[in-house]
């Protein structure tokens, strides 16, 4: 690597030399690639001068002329760069370019004898000098079968260079585009229902609203401890509190946890607070969003994730969280005791923590048993009370709680509750939940008192619910990691002989 930079930074003092500025300021491009293949198809000619600007992808030099191919963001179309036409000036500037320079020219089209639409270069700028070079792909043909070879596939080199998967890996740019339309839908939806976009704050002097360990901070100025975000729910209930009917918040949370196919330690969060409603309301609403948001980013209500068709046509399934556990394992855990708990896990050939409290049994009995299983959208409903502080009090189920979470493709996509707006009750659950802190559980919640004092003014009966943004984009863009559809995700420091080998 070393070598090869020092060529191009050998290239970049001669274009220099030259008097070239090869850092330029801007260039008028009046086209895009795909535009002039498109307008150029059906036509034998194009008197037409175009302007358009991208990355130099490929080259071939042949004496006195050369052939390459120029890519910008809809696609590549090769350029024919002629010493006669541009002059002797600007052809040995043309010498001086690499594979992964961004050049800026003008000229005309016409189509190859080989029937391929080119561009003739007339006039010819270098807009950036690359001093690395690009792995590019390559490839050939054997026969009919088209064979790729030196792809730049490494995954944690990709991640963490994400700036050259772009760039090489053409389909990577498309997942994002695609997660871009997710998110505008999104949006879109709850925006036209009359729901309004706030903010609330990442920084917080109290954490909660989930089951996670934070990230901690220090302010200076203040000389007091703050915390990232782990969800954005006890600040948007302190909105309903305050009179909003209807608010959502897209926004980046932050959880202290390990990272996983499923986990990143920064992910995003749609959450949705709609007072005077219930859960069965939001049940019906997730429903419309995600059909509408498939539909109208895909085109289409079945979709295909890891070899298996998931259809939002349908109404999803709902069991209630006991009944699916006894559908999959054939064994009934409601009300259970501590005895008939770790009989089950022990029947189940589960490793159960000696520690482990009832709650913890069973919810690891329902993620191994059940999860697996939810492969077609479903509502699990009707949850634990102890697995749930924020949610309110089922209406006619004993210990249970009106709460949901939707399942699609095995995975968690979201969670709802009829929201808990008993402050009484809300203190002694979060109460409870200290006294678990206490114990040494430190994904427990904290008391977070302004909250509970934000209650006591009154909360209207709500309807709250959070979307796992980065999951439904896995799921839409048939991605097998949230790494795939997370620009940056965080990666482990690299070490110095990967460093190295980089060099």
């Amino acid at each position: 690597m070393d070598d090869l930079r020092a060529q191009r930074l050998e290239k970049l003092k001669a274009l220099q030399s030259l008097g070239v500025k090869p850092y330029a300021y801007k260039f008028d491009r009046t086209h895009f690639t795909a535009d002039i293949i498109q307008t150029f198809e059906n036509s034998d000619t194009f008197e037409e001068s175009v302007s358009i600007a991208g990355r130099l992808m490929s080259v071939r030099r042949m004496g006195k002329a050369s052939f390459g191919h120029l890519m910008d963001k809809q696609g590549r179309i090769q350029i024919y760069v002629k010493k006669d036409e541009v002059g002797d000036e600007a052809y040995q500037i043309f010498k001086l370019t690499d594979i992964g320079d961004f050049l800026g020219i003008q000229g005309k089209v016409f189509r190859t004898h080989a029937g391929e639409i080119t561009i003739v270069v007339k006039k010819l700028s270098i807009l950036s000098k690359t001093l690395r070079p690009l792995p590019i792909v390559k490839e050939k043909m054997d026969g009919e079968e088209k064979i790729i070879y030196d792809k730049f596939s490494d995954k944690e080199l990709r991640y963490r260079q994400r700036y050259v998967d772009l760039v090489v890996n053409p389909e990577v740019k498309e997942t994002f585009v695609v997660r871009s339309g997710i998110v505008s839908a999104m949006r879109q939806y709850l925006e036209n229902k009359g729901y309004i976009e706030v903010e609330t704050p990442a920084l917080q002097p109290q954490y909660g609203g989930a089951f996670a360990r934070p990230f901690v901070t220090h302010h200076n100025a203040l000389d007091m401890e703050l915390f990232l975000r782990i969800a954005d729910e006890l600040y948007l209930k302190r909105l309903i509190v305050g009179g909003f009917d209807g608010i959502f918040e897209i926004a980046k949370d932050f959880r202290n946890e390990g990272m996983d196919r499923d986990h990143n330690p920064e992910f995003t969060m749609m959450e949705l607070y709609v007072a005077f409603h219930d859960y069965y309301f939001m049940m019906d609403l997730v429903e419309e969003m995600i059909r509408t948001i498939a539909e109208k980013v895909l085109g289409d209500l079945k979709i295909t994730y890891r070899d298996h068709v998931i259809d939002f046509s349908k109404p999803w399934k709902r069991l209630s969280y006991f009944e699916a556990i006894e559908h999959f394992t054939g064994i009934d855990l409601y009300q259970k005791d501590m005895k008939s708990l770790k009989e089950a896990a022990k029947k189940l050939k589960l490793d159960i923590d000696k520690d482990a409290n009832a709650m913890q049994i069973i919810d690891y009995i329902f993620s191994e048993h059940v999860e697996p299983n939810l492969m077609q959208p479903t509502f699990i409903i009707d949850y634990p009370v102890e697995l749930s502080p924020l949610a309110k009090m089922h209406r006619s189920i004993e210990g249970l709680v009106e709460r949901f979470e939707g399942y699609i493709a095995c995975k968690e996509i979201c969670n709802a509750f009829s929201e808990l707006n008993d402050p009484i009750d809300q203190f002694e659950r979060l109460r409870e939940q200290a006294e678990l802190r206490a114990g040494g559980d430190e994904e427990a919640m904290a008391i977070d008192e302004d909250y509970i004092r934000a209650m006591e003014y009154g909360m209207p009966p709500t309807a709250g619910l959070g979307v796992g943004v980065d999951r439904l984009c896995m799921l839409l863009t048939n991605a097998p990691s949230i790494r795939d559809v997370i620009l940056f995700p965080h990666m482990r420091p690299e070490s110095p002989a990967e460093k190295d080998e980089e060099r």
